[in-house]
């Protein structure tokens, strides 16, 4: 049994679901979301809650089952509080700027790189500090592990992108006689 699939999706006032067929309409205000599920789980609506069954006893069913829970659950969040993830640049010279829907960033190379930002995603930077936001999950952190991806953090120094909660075990350098 799926412990997570088990739990039903409680929805908030505010958020309004329907079921069509094999998708799932999640709307709040403006913002719509959709889910198909390709008919993988059985989903009910009963009071206010989402319930997700299995469709077979199989181990993809069961697999399915949990997922597509997550994922209803990661979108009532979304559309109510959204996600953020936070970036931190380390170094010298280092900057980022936000420049109408382009992020400029110096990361130390002979050129800036310039990273177009999606539309659902709001990127602010403070000093050193990236913030992405957005209402979908898997996006928001794309986004965050895209722009990691030009500079990860080195462990000597520690310079580079890192998210703001990411520890980076530092090495010891070399030792001069």
């Amino acid at each position: 049994m799926s412990r997570i699939g088990k739990l039903p999706v409680d929805i908030p006032s505010g958020v309004e679901v329907k079921l069509e067929g094999a998708k799932i309409i999640f709307k709040n205000g403006k913002a719509q979301k959709e889910l198909d599920t390709k008919d993988n789980v059985k989903v009910s609506i009963e009071d206010n809650k989402i319930i997700f069954l299995p469709k077979n006893e199989d181990r993809q069913s069961k697999a399915y089952w949990g997922t597509y829970r997550s994922i209803s659950y990661n979108i009532i969040l979304g559309l109510t509080s959204g996600f953020e993830k936070k970036l931190e640049i380390n170094g010298v010279g280092y900057r980022a700027a936000v420049k109408g829907n382009v992020l400029e960033l110096n990361l130390g190379f002979s050129h800036p790189i310039n990273y177009d930002i999606p539309k659902s995603i709001n990127i602010s930077v403070e000093k050193n500090i990236i913030t992405i936001k957005g209402d979908d999950k898997q996006q928001v952190g794309q986004v965050a592990a895209d722009i990691r991806s030009f500079r990860p953090p080195e462990p000597y120094k520690g310079k580079g992108v890192k998210y703001s909660d990411e520890t980076i075990i530092r090495k010891a350098g070399k030792t001069g006689k």
